[in-house]
């Protein structure tokens, strides 16, 4: 995998087991965006057992078991939902499709683990609340960008110590590489991608949500433009968004499809936090041209100015809590309100988006 490939950005931990071997058998199917790789690592080093495969394209189903050889091939998606030895359908489908196919998974029994973002409308939104609620199935979102980033995590840890005190700002950055090229033909439909701050927002809101403490907040601006893509008029290549919380704790996103050839990772995200007693950065995926490993977080407080590199020493916890609670009923990894929210936010912002370059 480059790691100036973001599509295929499929991080890699150590190896914690909360599971014994068969004890949490799931499938994967939709085959669509890269993610699915990232997604499967996580479940497998939490100790989950990989069982079946399928997308109808077996181009891809082949790539996928030079990395997952484990996988048998299923013949339809029927062939998994009637599995009982299922507990789990990790799935990367078309965005605009997520919705319909968890839909199903969670009616068939099983717990639903979609790609970010999971919804492209309010509608979908709202009829997979009904089927959660009907079935009492957990529908879980890849939000990879805080649960499978080492420093997003530690200073989530900080955060949650009191370290900076109460947090009353963040802003957040979370520029991609286009790959032009590279790209199938639903990532440049509006309709199936679902523009900008639905897409690759929604990975900024739920960190807002998560940092901030905050269960609601408010949209108090956004905006979207093509600056540069004219041969793909309905990609937004650029989004901004204002939000602020239920608790006054105020949040400013951009996200872009501008990350220039010369950096080396497709993204120099990075996540800034102030609170009343010091602040945070994040420097996720690179230190731009002093290091070109990631996880690194800059901490300042009265007691003076901290270095952490994480990487490695943080493991991504999510995937364990996860299976866990898919077992025990539980909702330790993340709450059910929480992902519906930061669906949700993500949406509003951007069905309210202005409209600022064609």
């Amino acid at each position: 995998m480059s790691s100036k490939d973001g599509m295929n950005y499929a991080p890699e931990g150590n190896v914690n087991c909360v599971v014994e071997e068969g004890e949490f058998p799931f499938a994967v199917a939709a085959l669509d965006h890269g993610h699915i790789n990232g997604m499967t690592n996580g479940l497998l080093e939490a100790g989950a057992t990989l069982k079946w495969v399928y997308d109808p394209d077996l181009k891809k189903v082949s790539a996928y078991r030079e990395q997952f050889p484990q996988a048998e091939v299923a013949e339809s998606i029927e062939q998994i939902l009637n599995d009982p030895e299922i507990k789990l359908v990790a799935a990367a489908a078309i965005p605009n499709e997520r919705s319909a196919l968890g839909n199903r998974v969670l009616k068939a029994g099983k717990d639903y683990f979609s790609d970010k973002t999971a919804f492209t409308t309010m509608n979908q939104l709202e009829e997979t609340k009904k089927v959660v609620q009907e079935t009492g199935r957990k529908y879980w979102v890849y939000f990879s960008e805080r649960l499978h980033v080492e420093s997003a995590l530690f200073a989530g840890q900080l955060i949650e110590e009191g370290v900076i005190g109460e947090v009353i700002q963040i802003t957040g950055f979370g520029p991609h590489r286009l790959n032009k090229e590279s790209r199938p033909d639903w990532f440049f439909k509006k309709e199936q991608y679902g523009g900008i701050l639905c897409d690759i927002g929604s990975h900024q809101i739920e960190q807002f949500l998560t940092f901030s403490g905050n269960k609601d907040a408010e949209i108090l601006h956004s905006k979207v433009g093509n600056y540069a893509n004219p041969d793909k008029p309905e990609l937004e290549d650029y989004g901004d968004a204002t939000l602020v919380g239920e608790n006054g704790v105020t949040f400013f996103f951009k996200v872009d499809w501008f990350t220039p050839d010369g950096l080396s990772t497709w993204g120099d995200g990075r996540m800034f936090i102030t609170g009343t007693k010091g602040t945070i950065e994040v420097r996720k995926y690179v230190d731009v041209a002093r290091e070109e490993s990631g996880d690194h977080v800059y901490l300042v407080t009265e007691e003076g100015e901290k270095h952490h590199n994480v990487k490695g020493e943080v493991g991504f916890p999510f995937f364990g809590e996860m299976i866990k609670d898919c077992l025990n009923g539980t909702e330790n990894a993340m709450a059910q309100a929480h992902i519906f929210k930061a669906q949700e936010l993500c949406i509003r912002a951007q069905n309210e988006a202005i409209r600022i370059k064609n």
